[in-house]
């Protein structure tokens, strides 16, 4: 059930493909099948970092069973990812990961 949110103020030129990539490239980071993987980018034009509206974007990456001791793998690749795809400064991408427990996690009218 890994879910991945993107909230940025680039310009999103072709997000369907985007979310596409992504949608692989989480599956195969944290080794899930793709049929569980969530995206959502969302364009917020009303964002600031460090004083500045230049592009950035902030990212949550949550999973049932995040491995910890991969997250600063897993952020050098989201961060590569982002910052090629939608043409922002890595020092301008926060990613936030959360393991989430799987009793607090629901899907299809129950929870994991």
């Amino acid at each position: 059930m890994p879910v991945l949110n993107i909230q940025t103020n680039a310009e999103l030129q072709d997000a369907p493909a985007l979310i596409k990539q992504l949608s692989a490239e989480v599956a195969s980071m944290l080794g899930k099948p793709e049929s569980y993987v969530m995206i959502t980018v969302t364009h917020n034009p009303n964002m600031l970092f460090a004083g500045s509206d230049d592009p950035l974007a902030y990212i949550e990456l949550k999973s049932i069973g995040l491995p910890e001791n991969r997250c600063s793998d897993f952020s050098s690749q989201l961060c590569s990812s982002i910052s090629e795809s939608l043409n922002i400064q890595p020092n301008r991408i926060y990613i936030e990961f959360t393991n989430a427990e799987r009793h607090l996690f629901g899907w299809d009218g129950r929870t994991f």
